[in-house]
């Protein structure tokens, strides 16, 4: 699921890290946007709209839409497609609007 190789652009892969997504262990590379390393692991799925709670998923992957807003450590909100993946990173799958904790 995750593109090894094009014509024009290359990929630096950091060290692998495990992370957890709504209590599951993953694993990514260091580094990574949050949303890639989930689209890598099979997940399509990162939210759902507010009011008709439909899917969401990887979308515009620059930060300026809210379709990958997701809770992470505990902050909701969090641009997944931008924010890079740590090791331990607690990813959960965002109710609503998110609540803080």
């Amino acid at each position: 699921m995750r593109i090894e190789e094009h014509p024009i652009l290359t990929f630096e892969k950091g060290n692998k890290v495990k992370f957890t997504y709504n209590g599951k262990t993953l694993e990514g590379y260091e580094g990574e946007p949050i949303a890639a390393a989930l689209h890598a692991a099979g997940v399509k799925v990162l939210g759902y709209s507010s009011v008709h709670k439909r899917p969401r998923g990887f979308y515009c992957a620059i930060g300026n839409c809210s379709s990958c807003l997701m809770t992470v450590d505990g902050k909701p909100n969090v641009r997944t497609c931008v924010e890079k993946l740590r090791e331990g990173m607690k990813v959960e799958t965002q109710q609503g609007k998110g609540e803080l904790i």
